[in-house]
């Protein structure tokens, strides 16, 4: 079996590959090309792939993978803790436990569909947010959270002679412009995987489960089975990216498997275009730049920025902006992703595709007039 199936499935990752390398350029001017925001467009995109694998190929809407998330937090700091800093042992543990974690949990959610099976996702989402608090306070520790300390046995970094008190490859710091190449080469695996699954006969049979799955179950397939199996990957990819939350910031918290956490993986995934393979990753870049962009913005600063108005107009844009920036950034977030919804059902990728559509029919009614200027006239 090829790598790549086509050559314009070679380009597409290659031009790919060259934007997310050339973040901190094009970012630098929207003032978003710092290292600490670009891994977490990484992560998050990382995440938003993996759920747009459930949602958007199969229709499944999971209220819960936040607790995926979460899990591949704990994972990946009890690996730094017991193993070693190194973070690939610690990715590949984080990455196996949200998958075992998706399957137990798929066992009983997948038993339903529709909105009951979002609700079992999102009751499973909780319980974990709540366990995690209490009754496995000693895997978890509770309120302050899962950190490294130097008493941490770390077996392999003993054994092998590894310095550090932090994640690092080989020496080099998970922090900076380090981390963020770390992320982002895990970002352009994770797509390319998220591509050849859209392109498979497998990526297929989960858009025909979306389309109709009574009719699929009447064809001789086994909806559950590719329901689930979808499910497990789902769950990998947010383990995953829990892992690399825990690689660039070595602390697991349960906030991390808040339902907060899960609806917005979930506002990313409809922002950008879910079934679409870029629109997940565009919704986790949009939102994570609000999110630091727009809550960064508190009424001391409004009055700096309209300080070349005089008082009472800056008084009044002062006022009426304040609302939507700093703490209530989310409400900035929520008309943004009403309109989305209500003229662009599709995202952002539908938005794009609308423009595309236009200016090729305007090209083409223009080279039909100019041909018809050039008719011999009868």
């Amino acid at each position: 079996m090829t790598i790549f199936k086509s050559r314009k499935d070679l380009l597409y990752l290659a031009i790919f590959a060259l934007v997310i390398f050339a973040m901190p350029l094009w970012l630098k001017p929207f003032g978003a090309g710092y290292p600490d925001l670009m891994q977490r467009f990484a992560i998050f995109g990382v995440f938003a792939i993996g759920f747009n694998i459930l949602f958007g190929m199969t229709g499944y809407l999971s209220f819960g993978h936040a607790a995926f998330l979460g899990a591949g937090s704990y994972a990946a700091v009890w690996s730094f803790k017991l193993l070693s800093l190194n973070p690939v042992p610690a990715l590949l543990f984080a990455t196996l436990v949200g998958g075992v974690f998706a399957a137990l949990v798929g066992v009983v959610s997948l038993r339903r569909s529709g909105i009951y099976f979002s609700i079992l996702t999102l009751a499973f989402a909780q319980m974990s947010y709540s366990l995690a608090y209490s009754v496995l306070m000693p895997i978890t520790h509770g309120d302050s959270g899962l950190q490294l300390a130097s008493s941490d046995p770390r077996v392999l970094d003993r054994l092998f002679g590894a310095d550090g008190t932090l994640p690092n490859l080989f020496g080099f710091s998970m922090h900076g412009m380090y981390g963020f190449y770390f992320c982002a080469l895990i970002l352009i695996g994770c797509f390319y995987f998220s591509m050849r699954l859209d392109r498979s006969p497998f990526g297929m049979a989960l858009r025909a489960l979306k389309s109709n799955q009574t009719r699929m179950s009447y064809t001789g397939f086994n909806t559950k089975l590719y329901a689930r199996t979808a499910f497990i990957i789902s769950g990998m990819y947010a383990g995953l990216a829990g892992g690399m939350l825990a690689v660039t910031d070595p602390l697991a918290g349960a906030e991390r498997m808040q339902w907060t956490a899960s609806g917005e993986v979930v506002l990313m995934t409809i922002l950008g275009g879910a079934g679409t393979l870029l629109g997940p990753l565009i919704g986790a870049v949009i939102i994570k730049y609000f999110e630091n962009i727009f809550s960064a913005f508190h009424p001391g600063r409004l009055y700096e920025t309209f300080s070349f108005l005089p008082e009472g107009v800056q008084n009044f844009f002062v006022t009426i902006i304040s609302p939507f920036v700093g703490e209530g950034w989310h409400l900035t977030l929520g008309i943004m992703f009403m309109l989305i919804v209500i003229f662009l059902p599709g995202g952002i990728m539908e938005g794009g595709k609308r423009i595309a559509s236009a200016l090729r029919n305007r090209r083409a009614s223009g080279r039909h007039l100019q041909s018809r200027q050039f008719e011999p006239a009868e």
